[in-house]
């Protein structure tokens, strides 16, 4: 493969290694970057090297050729063992090239000890000289949403990269799937459908209160005839059921009972969801749902929801977007939302696709 004077050419290249990253929402904005590559090499093999929870959102990408599934080992000697298997499998398969979305010093390690010939990623985490185009992270990447960060590595190489939303397509048996689920808890196929994703495993700094959460979908089941599904990982159970609670009409919960896949398919015949920042919003908005998304201490500028119909509600306040995981103060991003706030957000954008 040839070097051009800003990069790697763009001949020869049969066998491509994408790293995806690690969460939800990351792994979806890297969709529209992961486009671009095809548009650069149509005719190379795309493997995606993915854990198994973000694995299903490439695995019936239209882009995507193969999906290495890279497990977590369980302890040091389980790490080795796992990063020794990866190493082997990348060898095997004589990859030309790796595009590293993944910041990790890991994801560049695995590249080199697998002996692909040209690795472009990030210059980040010491790993710039286990790349052999490595990007540099200054502020012209870092003040952009995160759908441009990820277009910019290829830009840092010379390569096309057009601008786009990311977009999530539900196989026919998933959406089979998910009319049966909904038959079987006694929602009918005319029924308008409202999402709801009360949880954000970066921390419950991003989570508006689950008795907001309560008050906006029964205002959507009492004024629009709506059922309202819950969703969320296992982990995130005790925030829908609070929500459950606290509801006076009885919602579905779907929350930690489905698999990425299956809530995948199940948000896509919403007419609506209401979420926080978080890999639901991203993965609703890239189903082409309508998205409200409540932000506090995150900063949609840079992960906002991407799509023609959504919708960020937020209050400016003096420590916002701080980004931690936790509030140390007030929670008064958050609290200061209020649900006429976020109900005016839902009509207007049920309004907009009537």
């Amino acid at each position: 493969m040839s070097k051009g004077p800003e990069g790697p050419g763009l001949e020869g290249v049969e066998r491509i290694l994408v790293r995806a990253t690690n969460w939800v929402g990351d792994a979806v904005m890297t969709l529209p970057a992961l486009e671009a590559l095809r548009e650069n090499f149509p005719r190379s093999l795309i493997t995606v090297l993915a854990t198994p929870w973000v694995a299903p959102l490439f695995m019936n990408h239209p882009v995507v050729d193969d999906v290495m599934i890279l497990e977590k080992g369980e302890g040091l000697v389980g790490n080795l063992l796992r990063m020794a298997r990866i190493i082997r499998a990348v060898r095997r398969r004589r990859f030309d090239l790796a595009v590293l979305f993944q910041n990790a010093f890991e994801a560049a390690l695995i590249a080199f000890l697998g002996r692909v010939p040209v690795r472009v990623g990030y210059n980040t985490d010491a790993r710039g000289f286990l790349l052999t185009h490595p990007v540099p992270r200054d502020a012209s990447v870092l003040g952009v949403h995160q759908v441009e960060y990820y277009l910019s590595l290829l830009h840092g190489v010379g390569w096309r990269a057009r601008g786009g939303d990311p977009c999530l397509r539900v196989p026919a048996e998933e959406a089979a799937w998910a009319e049966r689920a909904l038959s079987s808890a006694g929602v009918g196929p005319g029924v308008f459908l409202v999402g709801l994703g009360p949880g954000a495993a970066f921390g419950e700094a991003k989570r508006w209160p689950a008795d907001r959460f309560a008050g906006v979908a029964d205002r959507a089941a009492t004024r629009w005839g709506a059922r309202v599904l819950l969703f969320g990982s296992p982990k995130e159970a005790p925030i829908c059921r609070e929500l459950k609670e606290r509801m006076e009409n009885p919602p579905v919960d779907f929350c930690g009972s489905t698999s990425l896949t299956e809530a995948m398919a199940l948000m896509a015949r919403c007419g609506l969801f209401v979420t926080n920042d978080s890999g639901l919003m991203h993965m609703a908005a890239a189903l082409g749902v309508p998205t409200v998304a409540v932000f506090g201490s995150t900063d949609p500028e840079a992960t906002g929801p991407r799509g023609p119909r959504t919708a960020v509600v937020r209050r400016e306040v003096a420590c916002a977007p701080c980004l931690r995981r936790s509030c140390p103060t007030d929670f008064s991003c958050m609290l200061s939302v209020t649900e006429d706030d976020v109900w005016e957000a839902m009509e207007r954008l049920k309004k907009e696709i009537q």
